[in-house]
């Protein structure tokens, strides 16, 4: 397990990104500190809150292992300019916490379509009775 601290230009706060691998995957997350963080702060995120956060993620992405072969320095100049063009700047981290991201907000989605039917069932059962009362004369 690893933990980098670092801050983050787009948002202006100091973020922490745990990685984990397991069983050939990688899942990360990451936490935001605020301002910059002091020791014990890290520290107390570490002892307390680091497990439970790593406990959250359930998606994560294979690590690939290669063999270092060497290769051409321009082939390889070539070969990094072709994957940035494709990708963009990522990494594998980024990549796990993009996915968890992309699952809970699925979830949530879910979640928030299967509330508004409930909430819609509910008001048609009480039109329905508010018509019946009115049709008895009530």
């Amino acid at each position: 397990m690893k933990l980098t601290v670092l801050f983050d230009e787009s948002c202006k706060y100091w973020i922490g990104v745990v990685e984990q691998e397991e069983q050939g995957r990688l899942k990360a997350c990451r936490h935001i500190f605020g301002n910059e963080p002091r020791d014990s702060e890290i520290l107390e995120f570490v002892g307390k809150n680091m497990m439970e956060l790593m406990s959250l993620t359930k998606v994560g992405t294979d690590t690939k292992r290669r063999k270092s072969i060497r290769v051409n320095p321009k082939r390889l100049a070539r070969q990094a300019s072709k994957e940035i063009a494709q990708r963009g700047l990522s990494s594998h981290a980024q990549e796990a916490i993009k996915l968890d991201l992309e699952s809970r907000k699925l979830q949530r989605k879910v979640q928030n379509r299967q509330q508004i039917l409930e909430e819609n069932e509910r008001k048609y059962q009480l039109r329905v009775q508010k018509a019946k009362k009115k049709h008895r004369g009530k």
